[in-house]
């Protein structure tokens, strides 16, 4: 898909003026949270990461001359009982601050879902799911497609619940890039026009390293 910018060019003296076009590759990158967070716990030791450089990571290894138009980031606050624990505190806090870091970076905003409570089990016990999430991410891919504001999609994820925004995606002429773990839906990652491994290379690039 091309993306095209024009504006009004003319001599400063006044005279004609022409519409000049302007080609740019552009990306918008979407990351499910949840999902990032089981690939680095499951298969990197639970090591944290700078999202902003793993961005400008994911952007050159689509191509080197890639804008980055946003950096969209899907997850939701823990569970918090009522009245809440000590510790159902100290978490919810804790992803309260780390959220709310992410939207300050440039070029980054975060979307929330929520968490859903789901039992007691036979075993008597609870399980947490994440609502909305798929949803959000599903029609903001499909809104930037269908809209020319992108020539590239870049998904971090692995569900099938976002099959149906990627096949919208491709067909907008979007160029679909999924990045993953060992873990993913069959269905999706042969949807996606190109795939890339989230391997220990990549992952060191864009440890954080605390200040």
């Amino acid at each position: 898909m091309e993306v095209w910018f024009f504006h009004w060019r003319g001599p400063p003296t006044g005279g004609p003026r022409v519409i000049v076009g302007v080609y740019m590759f552009r990306v918008a990158i979407f990351i499910d949270g949840g999902y990032m967070d089981k690939v680095l716990r499951n298969e990197f030791g639970g090591v944290k990461i700078s999202y902003d450089r793993l961005a400008c990571e994911i952007a050159y290894l689509i191509r080197p001359d890639l804008d980055v138009l946003r950096t969209y980031y899907y997850h939701c606050l823990p569970y918090k009982g009522h009245p809440p624990t000590r510790k159902e505190s100290k978490r919810f806090g804790a992803m309260q601050s780390f959220l709310e870091s992410l939207d300050r970076l440039p070029r980054f905003e975060v979307r929330e879902g929520r968490l859903a409570r789901r039992g007691p089990d036979e075993q008597g016990r609870y399980h947490f799911e994440q609502k909305m999430v798929d949803v959000l991410l599903s029609v903001d891919l499909v809104r930037l497609s269908t809209g020319g504001q992108v020539s590239h999609a870049a998904l971090v994820a692995g569900d099938s619940d976002f099959v149906p925004a990627v096949q919208a995606a491709r067909n907008a002429g979007v160029s679909v890039w999924l990045f993953h773990g060992e873990y993913y839906h069959n269905e999706l990652w042969k949807l996606a026009d190109e795939r890339i491994r989230i391997n220990p290379k990549l992952v060191e690039k864009v440890r954080w390293v605390g200040r």
